[in-house]
């Protein structure tokens, strides 16, 4: 019997049959053959050790692709078990998946995992590696699947394989002595697995549930070659010297006072300036695209929420309500329903749309302890919020002005790269079929509009409508998700708001919900870790610190400051009777963008010496001239930094 077999490029070859994956890889190439880690048949991923004995369509997987790189971590994260039971033998395993950027294993152990441990046990997965073992794969009924891991004293797999249907055939994957649950795939060899790092060991209960045994978890990274690695690791490097909880404390920005509770974020006078400088460019950038701006209360009847829904669906994330005048109140996760509210307030006619609000609200929500990280995931935060209520023809405008506005303001910020993500309706939803072709399609003109690239997330939606999403990358190429336009369907009808249309009759507006940097707080974390602490002119807290030679210079110093400060720039003096190299390099740590030198010259010409903050001093210029040029970079929000 001949199969035959159709490849991504339309190509067809034929086999007899039964023939394994791995066969049909080396008949295309050997090199292909050689970096193979998987296959793809008929859209399933497969081990290339699987026999094909019907017409597919194949792709050979290599660590290139993101499927093949998470099977490569995956199968790491195989390795490092093998070594920890090879090494530790009383240890237990529990589960290990591929993550972002690696992989982690939960073990039970008697005693904790110690630095030397972890390198003890990659020195292991090097060995095991270099031996080639083939990786391979058999079933087996549960219940002796069950007695197979209980017989191994690994009572953590027999409880996982207890819980799987009795019908369905368990798959086991076995390296060397080593034999492991999983259902694949992976990589047909050890020796395909040539660049990983373990990189620390962090607690983790079992199934997540803290009433459960408490395990450790070791982490680590994987790649599909040693340059990738090693770029890994220097971004991890970069990404600790750019820490915002470091850099933070030392520039005196913020912190989380743990007298008051944990994940609430305090804002000290650096932080505060910086903050009201970003929240004054986001209210006028939005002044300028048509929106008006809302206040909003910090709780509500618990009532609201019950109409929303959030008591429903989102009751884990929100903080217990409280008891006034014998009725409950709760505080806000979220600010759309008190938009609604002031929209059911009168009677909207179709020629007041599009509204388009707008509000820098503070939510509030429950995290728990263990996921709680500085600015990036705290209990209470101020999202840059906004909601547009529109006809369903207004729609694809709508998202135009607000991917423009978004890009802007991320752009003005020093964000130049971006990917971009178009979530599509789920299985679980609300709304007409017609309703969602015409939102998605609606987003996907609009982002093509505008001559972006994106990736489509079939079935990503949120049940109420599809969204955007925009990711960012830094400095150092690290991807965060900052703005969200999502459309709703769901809000008008449970609150019943409606405009009276050009027919005289009532119509269901669409709302669009939309923020651009997600929350002041994490956005903030991610500024300081972008520019590491050198913030251009226009976002720094304090844009340059006048230096006095000696304390005779004092009273022109006073007078330059002050003179800076009528004018609207942020600018400190340090009078103190220090030697000026000992002020220079205090400034300079606390990453000020100029230093203003004043000595006998300056004095007596009544000028100033302006040196950056790379070290390089201007010819003495006068006040006024110092004022225009630093205001004109200011304005210009561009100029000289050093993002780390």
């Amino acid at each position: 019997m001949t199969i035959r077999v159709t490849l991504p490029d339309g190509g067809v070859k034929e086999f007899p049959a039964p023939t394994s994956l791995m066969e049909v890889a080396k008949s295309i190439g050997s090199r292909l053959a050689a970096q193979a880690v998987a296959a793809k048949v008929d859209e399933r991923l497969v081990d290339l050790a699987t026999l094909l004995d019907h017409d597919a369509q194949v792709a050979i997987i290599t660590p290139s692709s993101a499927e093949g790189l998470e099977i490569i971590r995956h199968s790491t994260s195989h390795l490092m078990a093998q070594a920890v039971k090879e090494l530790f033998p009383t240890a237990q395993v529990t589960i290990g998946p591929a993550v972002e950027h690696g992989f982690y294993y939960d073990f039970d152990f008697q005693r904790p995992f110690t630095p030397e441990d972890l390198q003890a046990v990659e020195e292991r997965m090097n060995e095991l590696a270099r031996k080639d073992l083939p990786v391979t794969r058999r079933e087996m009924p549960r219940d002796e699947a069950v007695e197979f891991f209980k017989n191994m004293g690994e009572v953590y797999k027999a409880e996982i394989i207890s819980e799987i249907p009795a019908d369905a055939p368990i798959s086991l994957y076995q390296q060397g002595d080593f034999v492991d649950l999983c259902r694949g795939p992976h990589v047909p060899a050890t020796g395909r697995l040539k660049a990983f790092k373990l990189l620390r060991v962090a607690g983790a209960y079992w199934r997540g549930d803290s009433r459960n045994k408490q395990l450790q978890r070791i982490y680590g990274t994987a790649w599909p070659d040693k340059d990738s690695l090693k770029n890994y690791l220097h971004q991890l490097e970069e990404a600790a010297r750019r820490d915002h909880r470091k850099v933070g404390k030392e520039m005196d920005l913020f912190s989380l006072q743990e007298d008051a509770g944990g994940g609430l974020v305090f804002w000290h006078p650096m932080g505060a300036r910086m903050r009201g400088v970003i929240e004054n460019f986001w209210k006028k950038e939005h002044t300028r695209a048509g929106y008006e701006f809302l206040y909003t209360p910090h709780m509500a009847n618990l009532d609201l929420w019950r109409t929303s829904g959030h008591v429903d669906f989102y009751a884990e994330s929100m903080f217990r309500p409280m008891k006034v005048d014998e009725q409950e109140y709760q505080i806000r996760p979220m600010n759309c329903p008190f938009h609604i509210l002031i929209y059911r307030d009168k009677l909207r006619s179709y020629r007041d749309l599009p509204l388009r609000w707008a509000e820098l609200g503070t939510v509030y929500r429950y995290e728990m302890s263990g996921v709680m990280h500085g600015l990036f995931r705290v209990r209470g935060f101020t999202q840059d919020d906004a909601h547009i209520f529109c006809r369903r023809d207004q729609i694809t405008s709508e998202i135009q002005s607000i991917l423009d506005l978004t890009l802007h303001i991320l752009t003005t910020f020093g964000f130049t790269k971006f990917e971009v993500n178009l979530s599509t309706r789920p299985e679980k939803s609300v709304g007409s079929d017609a309703v969602w072709e015409l939102a998605t399609t609606a987003l996907q003109k609009a982002i093509e509009s505008r001559g972006l690239d994106y990736t489509e997330d079939v079935g990503g939606g949120a049940f109420y409508g599809p969204k955007i999403d925009v990711k960012i990358l830094d400095a150092i190429g690290r991807k965060w998700q900052c703005s969200t336009i999502q459309l709703d369907f769901n809000l008008p009808e449970r609150f019943d708001i409606s405009y009276v249309g050009e027919d005289g009759e009532r119509h269901q507006p669409i709302m669009i919900h939309r923020a651009l940097m997600g929350s002041l707080e994490r956005f903030f974390g991610i500024l300081i870790e972008h520019y590491a602490g050198w913030f251009p002119l226009w976002l720094a807290p304090v844009q340059a610190v006048v230096a006095t030679v000696t304390e005779a210079h004092n009273d022109w110093a006073i007078q330059v400051r002050d003179y800076l400060r009528q004018a609207g720039l942020r600018v400190d003096a340090d009078l103190r009777n220090e030697k000026l190299g000992f002020k220079i390099r205090e400034i300079a740590l606390h990453k000020v963008p100029y230093t203003l030198i004043l000595g006998d010259k300056e004095v007596s010409e009544k000028k100033v010496t302006l040196r950056t903050r790379d070290g390089n001093n201007s010819p003495p210029m006068t006040l006024e001239e110092l004022c225009q040029r630093l205001l004109a970079e200011e304005q210009s929000r561009s100029g000289p930094t050093i993002a780390g």
